[in-house]
């Protein structure tokens, strides 16, 4: 007898979208995966990688037990051992090194789940150290510095109001591709082709055609590390043609003095010159900004992933509020998730504010942003003796070896390492130097809701998907629960759940502690039991939706959320269209937004100099290639490779450049490239086309599969080559430390010549 046929709804975990799912089921075997034509978010969308979550679940090559390296081989060990080999590692390098010598890494993955969004802290604070890392500095910590020091919150981010602009200008993102990041937005394709089907307009400004390139009114082809001269080309103008209009937004806008001069040496023909944008494309997108019905500039990745990607996060925001589009429907507004906690009354917009550089990293002295350091200077730490020096290193999730700069060098960096642990699925290029890995669930094994990208949606919505799968094994509540009992100091017999109540309580007990809570006062014992029998990270959630702006505030709001109601509603809570939320959703000393904060100012200055820079440049003959990355629908994360349904078809790690640059060095279709940079070399197939602009040459991230000793075995077949070999650790984005992925300078010839 065939085993019956089920369906069940959930939400993709493997982006930022957030599209809803649909998964028929035989048993415990997925059968089909198709987008959830009812979810209130997505509405059916789906891109390639929601439908593997069933092949991930079923990769032969994805860990189900531990693994603890011996003889240099890695073994399969009961979890008791396992935590056991933690103990000793960990108690062998503190006795010998003290704290500071442990180090922690946290990949993207952490913020796709419940279980690493509420527990890797208490891993990390067991840890007591101060040399904490993650992926944040080589993808979009930019932005969080800039909205700190604007808003006040580093996780205070203003997203494109995309379903009612008018105008979207658009830098360094494709989310075509993509599928969009720091503005969430399921079927973020089709919210443009309405965009443009209602009358607005789209500009992409991109060194690549990319596939959101081709949907748009215009491309205009940047050079690489320009954004910020020509977004501040653009302030001029606005300036210059007397377009500067705050609208409303005025009397809650501080330190805007200066902005006008701070623009002055961007002038757009100036501009052109280092830009490629010709001077008529920059006065002709101010005018349409400041003439449009409403407006919004979004920028991503290749901005980001820059010299400059903070001030131009910063000067991306500068224009909207110069034009009046910030916090205005169909501008720039601030998303306002489910379990936030209610915007308050009374003193609105006032808070701590935000700082950077409260200590430094030890070697070359970069300062810390948001209670981390650049991933750019782990190998640093790693490497120079003294004390102090990492001799031990934690990661959960994440594949440095191949997302961070110079990913040779930091190779050989965690070959010396004395002891290393893994929290990850797989035996992958960065895991193969651990000692011991501890596996978690798969997706389909755990509950699931979008904490963090929630906070960054076009949309108010929630959803929450429980578990598809069932099973025994421990997911990473638990996981990071026990690792934080056994490296405080705990022992290994220490029970996580106790450390789990701990939390669940700490969270209850500052809310009815809080007076601007929804059930301040209230008795702690109650909420608790009202929570009691979940999972510690679903009870600490339940807690936050129901305290929240939607919340039924534990019988207070008897038709508002919880955990419960979301359960009877598997398509998701639509909570409506963003809203005007200044001053409320500001935390600035002052209350209003800081316009041109003082770090900033500093930073204009470093660009006016680059700007002269690169104009003496720009009138010599200058034929250096630098290097952009790229991706893929069918990929996310170097893991993503080790599915056969992804990896299929044509070889798409391939060295794109311009016919022009290929003719000049030497290349021909079908042939391989070499390329060479300050600090490495790689050599890729070549792709020669003109949807790239001349003097830029481009390569995928996250492969480089050919290493010794990992367990990809479909990943292997298509190793592809690791772009991370050729960008460089040394230079950084001076205010946050993100590490400079795109505009690296490359020579490139035929391989073999």
């Amino acid at each position: 007898m065939s085993e019956a046929t089920r369906t069940a709804y959930r939400t993709c975990p493997l982006c930022e979208a957030t599209c809803g799912l649909e998964i028929t089921l035989e048993g415990d075997r997925v059968t089909r995966i198709r987008g959830d034509a009812d979810d209130v978010f997505s509405g059916g969308f789906i891109c390639p990688k929601g439908t593997t979550l069933g092949e991930l679940h079923d990769d032969p090559d994805r860990l189900h037990k531990p693994l603890v390296k011996r003889d240099g081989k890695h073994v399969e060990v009961e979890w008791d051992e396992a935590y056991a080999a933690v103990e000793a590692g960990v108690e062998r390098v503190r006795e010998a090194s003290g704290n500071e010598s442990i180090g922690a890494y946290l990949g993207n993955p952490n913020v796709h789940n419940l279980g690493g969004t509420f527990f890797v802290r208490p891993l990390l604070q067991s840890l007591k150290t101060r040399n904490l890392f993650s992926a944040s500095t080589v993808d979009q910590m930019p932005r969080h510095v800039s909205c700190g020091l604007m808003y006040g919150n580093p996780d205070t981010i203003p997203v494109p109001d995309l379903d009612r602009t008018d105008y979207l200008l658009m830098l360094g993102a494709n989310p075509l591709e993509s599928n969009g990041s720091l503005c969430t937005a399921p079927d973020f394709p089709g919210r443009l082709k309405r965009l443009r089907e209602r009358g607005g307009q789209l500009v992409v400004v991109d060194p690549r055609t990319t596939r959101t390139a081709r949907l748009a009114d215009r491309h205009l082809a940047i050079r690489p590390g320009t954004d910020g001269h020509f977004l501040l080309a653009i302030a001029n103008v606005l300036f210059e043609e007397g377009l500067v209009d705050y609208g409303a937004l005025s009397e809650h806008l501080e330190d805007r003095e200066g902005t006008e001069a701070a623009v002055a040496p961007f002038g757009p023909a100036r501009v052109a010159e280092v830009s490629g944008i010709p001077e008529a494309e920059i006065r002709k997108i101010a005018r349409e900004i400041a003439g449009a019905n409403s407006a919004a500039v979004y920028g991503r990745i290749g901005v980001h992933t820059a010299e400059f990607g903070t001030l131009t996060s910063w000067a991306s925001d500068l224009l909207t509020i110069l034009t009046g589009n910030f916090d205005r429907v169909g501008g720039m507004l601030f998303p306002y998730p489910a379990h936030a906690r209610p915007r308050r009354k009374g003193q609105e917009g006032k808070g701590r504010g935000f700082t950077t550089g409260r200590w430094q990293s030890r070697v070359r002295g970069v300062p810390e942003v948001r209670s981390e350091l650049p991933i750019a200077t782990l190998a640093d730490e790693i490497e120079t003796e003294g004390a102090g020096q990492i001799r031990a290193l934690f990661t959960v999730g994440g594949n440095p070896i191949l997302s961070a700069p110079n990913g040779e060098r930091l190779d050989t960096a965690f070959a010396g390492l004395s002891f290393m642990v893994s929290v990850d699925p797989y035996l992958n290029e960065t895991t193969r130097h651990a000692d011991v890995i501890l596996p978690p669930t798969s997706a389909l094994e755990r509950s699931h809701y979008d904490a963090s990208f929630y906070n960054i949606a076009v949309r108010s919505v929630a959803n929450y998907s429980p578990p598809v799968l069932e099973t025994d094994a421990p997911g990473e509540e638990e996981i990071l629960s026990r690792l934080a009992l056994v490296v405080g100091g705990h022992g290994t017999e220490a029970d996580p759940a106790l450390l789990q109540r701990m939390l669940v309580r700490g969270l209850i007990e500052r809310e009815v502690g809080s007076e601007h809570s929804l059930i301040h006062g209230r008795d702690a014992d109650e909420i608790e039991t009202a929570v009691a029998g979940r999972p510690a990270a679903v009870a600490m959630l339940d807690v936050l939706l129901r305290t929240g702006p939607w919340g039924d505030a534990f019988g207070g709001n008897p038709d508002g959320l919880s955990i419960e109601r979301l359960e009877a509603h598997p398509h998701g809570i639509d909570l409506g269209a963003l809203e005007p939320a200044v001053p409320a959703a500001l935390s600035t000393p002052s209350g209003k937004i800081d316009v041109f904060p003082e770090a900033l100012r500093q930073d204009v200055t470093r660009l006016t100099a680059d700007l002269g820079s690169r104009c003496e440049a720009a009138s010599k003959d200058d034929t250096q290639l630098v290097l952009v990355g790229r991706r893929t629908v069918r990929s996310n994360n170097s893991w993503m490779h080790n599915v056969d349904t992804l990896m299929r078809g044509r070889d798409r790690c391939t060295l794109q450049i311009h016919p022009e640059d290929a003719s000049r060095v030497g290349l021909a279709t079908d042939g391989r490239a070499r390329v060479t940079s300050r600090v490495g070399s790689v050599e890729a197939p070549i792709e020669i086309t003109d949807e790239i602009r001349p003097g830029v040459v481009c390569l995928p991230h996250g492969y480089g599969h050919d290493l010794h000793g990992t367990g990809l075995s479909v990943a292997a077949k298509t190793p592809g080559v690791n772009s991370n070999r050729l960008t460089d650790d040394q230079p950084l984005d001076v205010l946050s430390g993100n590490a400079v992925l795109n505009g690296i300078p490359v020579e490139v010839e035929a391989a073999g010549s």
